[in-house]
């Protein structure tokens, strides 16, 4: 499990609707929210500029499989003068009024994820079961989720019962124009060239589900951008930056070798 807590540091996000309003009337009610789309459509990135927008701290765990309940809520120690508890991040999140930020949870366990159930309904409460505290949520505290729903299996869902306590975003890549523009935005390449990576990350979606489980992501093409601005060679760029990342398969890396190859060739 990783954790970060963020800084007061204003992020770049460009909106693609009236999102960041709706977020806005959903923290006004302290209602729970799930963001789901692709890898790199910008779900954690417009978690942080609300959280900034608000003014409210925000603590992100990224989840993963090996998470259990007591790295979310917190666990005892052992030090020289005995035993010490410490506050897990979203523990540490209800008693500050922080955003707890919970980034792709289907890929934590089922029953780690019940313990948030309690924080998203009228009670806002955490039990402490090892400590033996009923902690009440601060009034800022709210709880946010993410996840990919292209990823989803059986096996790693959402229960209907976790699902039906948020209110939920539904994100994707921008269209080509705002895409073009946040790629030159976050990167400084001129627009002319933004517009050609955006190109060719709609050629590669178009193979999602044809031999590709995902497309390339917003983060990819500022990935390539960033190194064309560093004096890379826009061909080289886009296959270190674009193709590589996304593909072992050869005939899909030819295929999109091909159209790198037609654009910038």
């Amino acid at each position: 499990m990783m954790t970060s807590i963020h800084s007061h540091d204003a992020p770049f996000y460009q909106p693609q609707g009236n999102e960041m309003a709706l977020f806005e009337a959903a923290y006004a009610a302290r209602l729970p929210v799930m963001v789901k789309g692709p890898t790199g459509c910008g779900k954690s990135r417009f978690i942080e500029a609300m959280a900034h927008r608000l003014e409210r701290p925000l603590i992100t765990v990224a989840c993963n499989e090996d998470m259990t309940a007591s790295d979310l809520v917190g666990r005892y120690l052992l030090d020289a003068g005995g035993t010490r508890w410490q506050d897990g991040p979203l523990t540490l999140a209800a008693r500050q009024g922080a955003i707890c930020y919970l980034d792709e949870i289907v890929e934590a366990r089922q029953d780690t994820t019940v313990v948030i159930h309690p924080l998203t309904d009228h009670r806002r409460q955490l039990p402490l079961d090892k400590k033996g505290e009923l902690l009440h949520a601060h009034p800022d505290f709210q709880l946010v989720i993410s996840y990919n729903p292209g990823y989803q299996s059986l096996l790693k869902d959402l229960k209907p019962s976790t699902k039906q306590r948020f209110v939920a975003f539904e994100f994707d890549y921008p269209p080509a124009p705002l895409e073009a523009q946040i790629v030159s935005q976050e990167t400084g390449l001129d627009a002319a060239r933004a517009g050609q990576l955006v190109q060719i990350a709609h050629a590669a979606r178009q193979l999602k589900g044809h031999g590709l489980t995902e497309g390339i992501s917003t983060r990819l093409l500022v990935y390539a951008a960033t190194l064309m601005v560093g004096g890379v060679n826009p061909v080289e760029a886009c296959r270190m930056a674009l193709v590589r990342p996304i593909t072992d398969d050869a005939d899909i890396r030819q295929t999109l070798d091909h159209a790198v190859d037609a654009v910038f060739g």
